[in-house]
């Protein structure tokens, strides 16, 4: 709902304020970021600050939640209710909670096993399943589960043909044997293996953890970005919020 004391900007103004060109502006309104935008009788597109600050806001969650969730929340913030806007809000932040506790764990499982050599592996280390099952102390059973779970996966010559673990599978699956002695679950596995392949060295790994916690701060941040626009958004109209006051007479 447009306020009488609503500035009317045109959608070059949109553009330019919150970043992006006239057709992004557009594409925005077009899949439900922005609420409805009155035309005037010759056709010309008319927004206010509710337009604009729906941009912005959208721009700060794309950046903290990806563009298909910002979606999701800027449309909910308009279709309402503002109970699901504010759902999908704190599931938001619940994720980046989970993503930095598991990624903490995984740098303390990485310090915890910097002893094992990355790249100390030979030829003769390969083994079949069976092999390897009774080599590491564990049922075949679980490195089947370790596999389905993207933790140690050996090639295979065809779908249903036997499994041959060379030897950075079995270097794998010593590390991940470790861990899960160690109490580490499985959801932490996965953040860390996939560091502990492209790297080969500790350092490297070390490295590639922290590039993530970065990662994590900065979208962490770009969600608290879009608190002050979604909060003006999410008010009622005529709610001036807490902590201001209106002059009756005005």
């Amino acid at each position: 709902m447009r306020s009488r004391k609503s500035a009317v900007l045109r959608t070059i103004d949109v553009a330019r304020r919150s970043g992006y060109s006239v057709q992004q502006v557009r594409n925005l309104e077009r899949d439900g970021v922005l609420p409805p935008v009155p035309r005037t009788d010759t056709g010309y597109r008319t927004y206010d600050a509710s337009h604009l600050g729906s941009a912005l806001a959208y721009r700060a969650l794309a950046s903290g939640t990806g563009p298909v969730e910002a979606k999701r929340i800027m449309r909910a913030v308009h279709a309402g209710p503002v109970a699901e806007a504010l759902a999908l809000l704190d599931a938001a932040h619940a994720r980046l909670h989970t993503e930095r506790r598991e990624l903490a764990l995984a740098e303390k499982a990485a310090a915890s096993i910097s002893g094992e050599l990355i790249d100390d592996v030979r030829p003769s280390d390969a083994m079949g399943i069976s092999e390897l099952a009774t080599a590491l102390g564990v049922r075949p059973s679980t490195l089947r589960h370790w596999e389905a779970e993207g933790l140690v996966v050996p090639p295979r010559s065809s779908p249903r043909g036997p499994r041959r673990y060379l030897p950075d599978d079995v270097r794998d699956a010593r590390i991940v044997h470790q861990l899960r002695l160690s109490g580490y679950r499985v959801a932490t596995l996965r953040a860390l293996m996939p560091e502990l392949r492209r790297s080969r060295r500790w350092e490297e790994v070390a490295t590639a953890l922290a590039a993530r916690v970065a990662s994590i701060d900065t979208r962490s941040r770009a969600l608290i970005d879009s608190a002050v626009a979604l909060s003006t958004l999410l008010s009622p109209v005529g709610n001036p919020g807490p902590g201001t006051t209106e002059d009756p007479h005005a």
